[in-house]
C-alpha cells in the first residue's frame, strides 16, 4: 500500500486549471520531491493534499484511506504534516509554547480540541516530555524561553520543523525549507530534515535542481499543473520532454 496517493487530482480557479489530472504514487519511507517552472503548479498541489484547498475533482488517499473530504487538522491527526514556503510560527509566543501547541493539538488522550488547547500546562506531562525531544532535535533546546519573532530567519525554520515534527507526522509536505537561506544554510538545513525525519515519507518543494538530484529517491515534474515525468533524478535528467519544458533543453 502506498503512504500517499493522488488520483486524476483537478483543481481549477475559473478558466486557469492549476492542477489537472494529478496521479501521484508515494512509497512509504520515500524521499520524493516535486519541481517544475514557477506555475506549475507545485504549491497547489500541497494544498490539495493538505486539506488547504478542496480539489475540483479526484482523490487523496492517505494510508489506503479516502481523505478527500477531510479537513486540515483531521489529516494532520491522521499523520500529514505540512511546512510553508513563509514560515507559519506564532511570533508573540514563546519557541516551548509554539511547539507545545502543536503536540497539544493532536494529544488523543484530551476529549476535545479545546481541553487539547487550553488545559494547563502541568496538565500535559507526557506532551511536555515530547516538546522538550522536539526541541532538542531541532537544535532549539538553549532557546525554548525566546519569543519566535526574535529568532533568526534561519532558526525560525528550525521552529517551524519542530512544529512539524511535534505532530508526529507519518508524510511530510516541506514547501521550499531552504527558500532565502546561503549555501551554509541550505546544507545544515538538509541534514537537519535527514537526521529528524529520516524515517518518514517526504515530499519536498525545492527549487535548486543540484540539491534535488542529490538527495531524492524519485522526483516528479509538473508543468501547466500537470504531471510531466516521475522517476529517479537519473531518469528525469535525460527526459526530453523534462528538458525541453523545465530545463531549457541542455542536457545536464
Amino acid at each position: 500500500m502506498a503512504a500517499l496517493e493522488t488520483e486524476g487530482l483537478t483543481r481549477q480557479f475559473g478558466e486557469l486549471v492549476a492542477v489537472d489530472g494529478v496521479n501521484l504514487s508515494v512509497e512509504a519511507g520515500e524521499f520524493r520531491s516535486v519541481i517544475g517552472p514557477n506555475g506549475a503548479g507545485k504549491t497547489t498541489l500541497f494544498n490539495l493534499i493538505s486539506g488547504a484547498l478542496s480539489p475540483t475533482s479526484g482523490r487523496v488517499v492517505f494510508a489506503g484511506e479516502d481523505v478527500t473530504t477531510l479537513p486540515p487538522h483531521e489529516r494532520v491527526r491522521r499523520g500529514i504534516g505540512r511546512s510553508f514556503q513563509i514560515t507559519t510560527v506564532f511570533g508573540g509566543l514563546t519557541v516551548r509554547e509554539n511547539v507545545r501547541l502543536a503536540a497539544q493539538s493532536v494529544d488523543e488522550e484530551s476529549r476535545s480540541l479545546g481541553e487539547r488547547l487550553f488545559r494547563p500546562a502541568d496538565g500535559f506531562e507526557p506532551v511536555n516530555r515530547r516538546v522538550e525531544d522536539v526541541l532538542s532535535r531541532v537544535g532549539l533546546a538553549g532557546r525554548t524561553d525566546e519569543r519566535a519573532a526574535a529568532l533568526a530567519y534561519g532558526d525560525r525554520r528550525r521552529l517551524e520543523l519542530g512544529l512539524v515534527l511535534a505532530t508526529d507526522p507519518r508524510v511530510v509536505l516541506l514547501d521550499e525549507p531552504t527558500a532565502g537561506m546561503s549555501a551554509e544554510e541550505t546544507r545544515a538545513t538538509m541534514e537537519l530534515i535527514d537526521d529528524v525525519l529520516a524515517e518518514r515519507t517526504l515530499l519536498l518543494i525545492e527549487h535548486d535542481i543540484d540539491l534535488v538530484m542529490n538527495i531524492s529517491d524519485r522526483i516528479t515534474v509538473l508543468n501547466r499543473g500537470q504531471e510531466l515525468a516521475t522517476g529517479t533524478p537519473e531518469a528525469v535528467a535525460a527526459d526530453d520532454d523534462v528538458q525541453a519544458a523545465y530545463l531549457g533543453g541542455v542536457r545536464a
